[in-house]
């Protein structure tokens, strides 16, 4: 746990691993609580209008140990990779834990993956067992006959009449976890495939301890009574688990767990109001559409006491909307599957810039380098990297040595996200290598633009991608969605174009202004700028 420091620099200075010897992510996040203090609420389920049910620690562990040993009698043990295809639930994190106990390995799914994704993930992780909902058993079913690694399909519908609860009933709860050591395998979340195919990044036991010191400032450390956490994010995505869900349990900080389809503001604030969510980890794509929502956040009472926010380039203007609608400074931080949270923000030292993605988080060295490994000087840009050997790094993609290799230069871990560093030692994030917008010399991220775009009072989400240009090499374009009973005119275009001019630079606004009827998303809640990337080089010809 990090301790208490009056400064950023001080903090960073005087921080120290500590990584046991013999570590179990299930052990952490549900044993260690039960015998302190069984009653102690993990979990809550929300659902709109219904009183929430509530999962205690000890229920936790019991019931993790009898599917635990559920599995086993299955055949299911140490390494064996179990897929999970689920939503935010209590089967969900019993099954976790479960796994981790095992010595098994947990694959988490999203849900929305179709069969053809589903089948090249459960076929590469080799996939013995999977725990998923009655659509999701549907999906398998289509493509088992070509995975014959996979012996078990639970599924989790149906309350105590579904195969999972059944199971949980018929076994016993006493179970002794697998010794495990912090590099014994645990995890393997896929990548999401912005640089060819998945890849399965495989973490250890130790990733839990990795993601401590950057959750602990992101969220403010220490833990306060009256703290609940809540993600609208997928736990099948590095930050809805590690962000957010299995780092609070870990700190005995309660979670809630929700099913929504996709995110929309209303629900979400309804759900903050009614459960009293006190620490939030939102994305920055979920964190537009709460400002584009008017006035709405303003009609909930809410006790937010810290919000986080991951994935892509959160942007000034969101920021400062947020302080000003939540009353607490948004903590950004940055990670990859591969190597997560190791850049961050803290509003509670002072270690906060608005516009900038974080500084290095205690106990992790994170560098701007060029292409030989070499540090950049401030103000260069150059790829972002993080030193080895480092807690929260991953232990490598599965079976893919040589895709493990080529992500170092040298002992730096390469991410293929661009950067700059300012003489405050803050990073700024431009985006993918494949998303900086190269025009007349300059180099543009997208994510300032779009965050600029959707300051403006008509613009719901925005994406901004280059098109080939035979006299800039690439000019800024931008997809825009209208809020809702906005019409489209070309007089619109014009304003938007200026709006964004007048704000960033007159290399960076937008010279094209496309509106579109909707952003494709990924799972993550990630604008997928590759649809719009090929889209603006067809109409250039290319």
């Amino acid at each position: 746990m990090l301790e208490r420091r009056e400064t950023y620099e001080a903090l960073y200075r005087d921080f120290r691993w500590r990584i046991p010897e013999r570590f179990n992510i299930g052990v952490a996040v549900s044993d260690t609580w039960a015998e302190r203090d069984p009653d102690r609420p993990a979990l809550f389920d929300y659902r709109p209008g219904e009183e929430p049910r509530r999962l205690t620690f000890g229920d936790l562990a019991a019931q993790s140990n009898a599917f635990a040993n559920a599995l086993k009698s299955r055949g299911v043990g140490r390494g064996d990779r179990v897929a999970l295809l689920l939503p935010q639930s209590f089967e969900t994190l019993i099954a976790h834990v479960a796994i981790y106990k095992l010595g098994a390995v947990a694959v988490p799914l999203a849900l929305l993956f179709g069969v053809e994704a589903l089948e090249y993930r459960l076929h590469t992780a080799g996939t013995r067992a999977v725990v998923t909902t009655v659509a999701g058993a549907a999906k398998i079913g289509a493509i088992r006959k070509r995975l014959p690694g996979l012996e078990t399909v639970v599924t989790v519908d149906g309350g105590g009449e579904s195969d999972f609860w059944r199971m949980v009933g018929a076994s016993g709860t006493g179970f002794v976890p697998v010794d495990t050591g912090p590099d014994d395998p645990a995890l393997m979340i896929f990548t999401s495939g912005t640089t060819g195919p998945p890849k399965g990044a495989l973490h250890g036991h130790r990733v839990l301890l990795g993601h401590m010191p950057g959750f602990e400032m992101a969220y403010e450390f220490p833990p306060q009574p009256g703290d609940v956490m809540w993600t609208p994010a997928d736990w099948a995505w590095a930050g809805g688990l590690l962000n957010a869900l299995l780092p609070a349990l870990h700190l005995g900080i309660p979670a809630v767990s929700a099913r929504f389809e996709r995110f929309e503001p209303e629900s979400a604030l309804k759900l903050m109001e009614a459960m009293r969510v006190r620490l939030a980890f939102i994305p920055p794509t979920a964190l537009r559409m709460l400002k584009g929502a008017g006035d709405l956040v303003a009609r909930h009472s809410l006790d937010l006491r810290a919000v986080c926010s991951a994935g892509e380039a959160l942007g000034r203007e969101t920021h400062d909307w947020a302080y000003e609608a939540f009353g607490v400074s948004v903590n950004e931080f940055y990670g990859q599957t591969e190597c997560n949270l190791v850049l961050g923000s803290c509003g509670a030292i002072g270690a906060t810039n608005a516009g900038a993605t974080g500084l290095p988080v205690p106990g992790h060295s994170v560098a701007i380098i060029d292409a030989a490994g070499r540090p950049m000087p401030p103000g260069e840009v150059g790829q972002i990297a993080i030193r080895r050997p480092d807690p929260v790094m991953f232990l490598g993609y599965w079976q893919n040595e040589e895709a493990t290799e080529s992500k170092f230069v040298g002992d730096w871990m390469t991410t293929g996200d661009q950067g700059v560093t300012d003489e405050r030692g803050f990073v700024h994030f431009f985006g993918r290598d494949d998303d900086v917008i190269t025009s007349a010399g300059y180099r543009i991220g997208p994510g300032e633009v779009e965050d600029c775009l959707t300051g403006h009072p008509a613009v719901a989400l925005a994406a901004a991608v280059g098109k080939p240009d035979a006299l800039r090499t690439e000019i800024v374009k931008a997809y825009v969605v209208l809020k809702d009973g906005v019409e489209r005119s070309a007089a619109l275009a014009d304003e938007i174009r200026l709006w964004v001019r007048e704000r960033l630079s007159a290399h960076e606004y937008p010279r094209e202004v496309e509106f579109v009827d909707s952003m494709p998303l990924t799972t993550t809640g990630k604008v997928i700028r590759r649809i719009f990337r090929d889209r603006a080089r067809r109409e250039a010809g290319l």
